[in-house]
């Protein structure tokens, strides 16, 4: 497989209006790389405030990235071209109930990309391309008439959906899209995406702080703390041998069904905060809540390094 999107070093800092005239940058995105190839699922995890809206928010030039360069298909994607990657790059946000605009109607919502990239030829075109697409999310297509208020929160999801589906992209990113919805709705609309990835081919930069619902989506996983990816791995083999430290400490978090393995599964509870972005500790970020911090760790940021074939982890004390 050929890659569709490569990373490299992506920065965002934010500067931050410290005292009368001073500015203090705020590094949300701190030198972050990886590649999505055709028709592939990466997951993006790390807690609340790590820097992964971010990072799916710069990549689509939402936010002008402060450095770093952004590939598709090979070219350049900055201020100047990004305008002709729209249609191949869109995105799904995190809450269906302020990302609709209540004032139209679902055919208006699913339909305004069509008119902006002129895709329909006339009314009678758009009216059937956006039923198309209420079907193919799992819509009623008699519903094109009505506004995002009278819909539940899965079913705003799944406009949304329609919305990036409408210009055929090749890549979407999922910005957290079911943390925002029950249990129950959460696993029809992650179907919907497995769906619709085996029948359109689309790639995804999966984003979400469920470590559960990431492993079913994702064939990579990358895990990030603090703007910085600190380990990324095929899903099966991060579930199974996790090597950096904080990756063991969110994976022996997640619940597990039965009494008995709970009993006996030993949890790695972190101590302390995470620090500011804006007041980074020296070397290492995890350093501050780590239980094998050592001397060198407080020295030196540690850089990606591949353990093993495709498991990639950012630590000193791992062997290898």
């Amino acid at each position: 497989m050929s890659n569709l999107l490569e990373v490299r070093d992506l920065k965002q800092y934010f500067p931050i209006k410290t005292g009368w005239f001073g500015k203090t940058p705020l590094k949300a995105v701190d030198g972050v790389s990886f590649e999505i190839a055709e028709g592939e699922t990466l997951g993006l995890v790390g807690e609340s405030g790590c820097g992964k809206t971010t990072v799916g928010r710069s990549i689509l030039h939402l936010y002008t990235p402060t450095a770093g360069e952004v590939r598709f298909q090979g070219k350049l994607v900055n201020k100047n071209t990004v305008a002709g990657f729209r249609k191949d790059m869109q995105m799904v946000f995190q809450d269906p109930y302020s990302s609709l605009n209540p004032r139209m109607t679902v055919s208006d919502i699913i339909g305004e990309a069509l008119d902006i990239h002129h895709l329909c030829t006339g009314k009678g075109e758009r009216r059937d391309r956006v039923e198309e697409l209420m079907s193919l999310v799992g819509l009623n297509r008699e519903h094109a008439r009505r506004y995002a208020h009278e819909f539940s929160g899965g079913q705003r999801q799944r406009i949304g959906i329609a919305r990036a589906l409408a210009v055929n992209p090749k890549f979407i990113v999922c910005d957290e899209p079911v943390s925002a919805l029950d249990v129950s709705i959460q696993a029809q609309i992650i179907n919907t995406f497995e769906e619709l990835q085996e029948k359109l081919g689309i790639a995804y930069l999966f984003i979400a702080h469920d470590l559960l619902v990431v492993h079913h989506m994702s064939r990579r996983i990358a895990v990030m703390y603090l703007g910085k990816i600190v380990e990324m791995a095929e899903a099966n083999e991060l579930n199974e041998r996790p090597l950096h430290p904080y990756t063991q400490s969110l994976l022996s978090a997640i619940p597990i069904p039965d009494p008995e393995t709970a009993r006996t599964r030993h949890r790695i509870a972190l101590e302390g905060d995470v620090p500011s972005p804006m007041h980074m500790p020296s070397g290492c970020s995890f350093r501050t809540r780590c239980r094998y911090a050592t001397e060198q760790c407080a020295q030196e940021c540690p850089t990606l390094r591949e353990m093993s074939s495709g498991h990639f982890a950012a630590c000193w004390n791992i062997p290898g």
